[in-house]
């Protein structure tokens, strides 16, 4: 090993000539790698896809509620609520929705005992509320201001609403709300800021006042805010609804829930990155106790090698870059099955794929750092060897 090309031939040797021992060493910086790379992969995808419906649902929606003091039962807000929300500054939109009660919604005769039982849910709606959700209409078209002045029986399905009932595009259907049948002229898109409209009935306030006896008063609004205003939007909403009075109203920021999610999903991402790092220091135990054991077994080896007059630094080196090859090897390999994690996952969960490139050579510098490390004892003990040790130990 006169040169460092024979002493790296020599090392890459130790490995090839064996193979299952070699590939056991190395699973403690492939499980390492993979388990970092995977980790922050899947959080960051999965927030990147988060960002990406903040993106299109908007994250300045804010969504008020009637709260106790407005009424004991039923509480409602002022009719004139809707006006005295959109006259302040940051808010660009509002609209007004009535949850009924007491009204029973079937889509087929003989249905009504099931749908007692667990009731669809019915609201009162006005001609804004999808402008302001900005969910589209998928089938039909939304409650009109026609609809209100001509005393239409018209009602929109929400989208899993729709989808249970078995409604088909452009189908031609009624659905009975307790005892007045109102044909179903359009179905309304799914509703991610609020899932409980996606399995509600909408029908005009006229129908709601007329047809089943209510004040014609909303009790929950969804109000649109300039989009650096939202929480200064959310905090306003009650005084001027209530005016400063004693009535209580609630609000509530719906994107502020995704985005705590997201939190959650930097502590998963930190317990995972520990978990990396718990497999890389037990994958280094691993290399030194099997590097150990390999220098007992290969110790005729060395001493032929320090026989014919090869130095303890040369045997030294030779470990300690097998140690080294385990290293690269092993954060690359890992580095690649982590990748392959992250794609494999996302493509299942429909995630936009989101990798943080740029740490992957932090990581495998430090699962190379490991096995260096590691590799040290071994290394000296093989270089301690005498040529006559050698033949007890052989």
């Amino acid at each position: 090993m006169s040169s460092s090309r024979d002493l790296l031939g020599v090392a890459w040797s130790g490995l090839t000539a064996r193979r299952v021992r070699t590939l056991l060493i190395m699973l403690g910086p492939i499980v390492g790698v993979a388990a970092m790379v995977a980790a922050v992969g899947l959080t960051e995808s999965a927030k990147g896809d988060l960002k990406q419906r903040l993106a299109q649902l908007g994250t300045n929606l804010v969504i008020a509620q009637a709260g106790g003091t407005f009424g004991s039962q039923n509480p409602t807000f002022p009719a004139d609520a809707v006006q005295r929300v959109r006259a302040l500054p940051t808010v660009t939109n509002a609209s007004a929705t009535t949850n009924l009660s007491s009204v029973i919604a079937t889509p087929i005769a003989g249905g009504s005992d099931y749908y007692q039982s667990f009731p669809v849910p019915v609201r009162a709606a006005d001609a804004s509320l999808p402008s302001v959700l900005q969910v589209p209409v998928l089938d039909g078209r939304w409650l009109s201001a026609t609809d209100e002045q001509l005393h239409m029986p018209s009602a929109v399905l929400g989208a899993g609403l729709a989808n249970q009932y078995g409604h088909l595009d452009g189908e031609i259907r009624t659905i009975r709300l307790n005892d007045t049948d109102f044909g179903v002229v359009g179905v309304l898109g799914s509703v991610a800021l609020d899932p409980d409209l996606d399995n509600a009935v909408f029908i005009t306030q006229w129908s709601a006042k007329h047809v089943f006896g209510t004040d014609g008063k909303p009790n929950q609004l969804y109000v649109r805010s300039q989009p650096s205003s939202t929480q200064a939007t959310a905090d306003a909403i009650p005084t001027a609804i209530n005016l400063g009075g004693p009535d209580q109203v609630s609000t509530k920021v719906p994107t502020d829930v995704l985005q705590a999610a997201s939190q959650a999903d930097k502590t998963l991402q930190q317990t995972a990155l520990f978990a990396g790092l718990l497999a890389l220091a037990v994958g280094g135990l691993g290399i030194a106790n099997v590097m150990s054991i390999s220098v007992i077994q290969r110790s005729s080896e060395i001493g032929i090698r320090r026989a014919v007059g090869h130095s303890r630094s040369k045997i030294a080196a030779q470990f300690l870059l097998e140690s080294l090859f385990v290293g690269v090897l092993g954060g690359l390999l890992g580095a690649l099955i982590g990748i392959g994690v992250v794609y494999l996952v996302s493509s299942f969960a429909h995630w936009v794929v989101v990798i943080s490139y740029q740490r992957i050579p932090v990581w495998m510098t430090l699962a190379l750092g490991v096995s260096i490390a590691a590799g040290l004892y071994p290394s000296i003990k093989a270089a301690r060897l005498e040529p006559l040790e050698t033949l007890r130990l052989g």
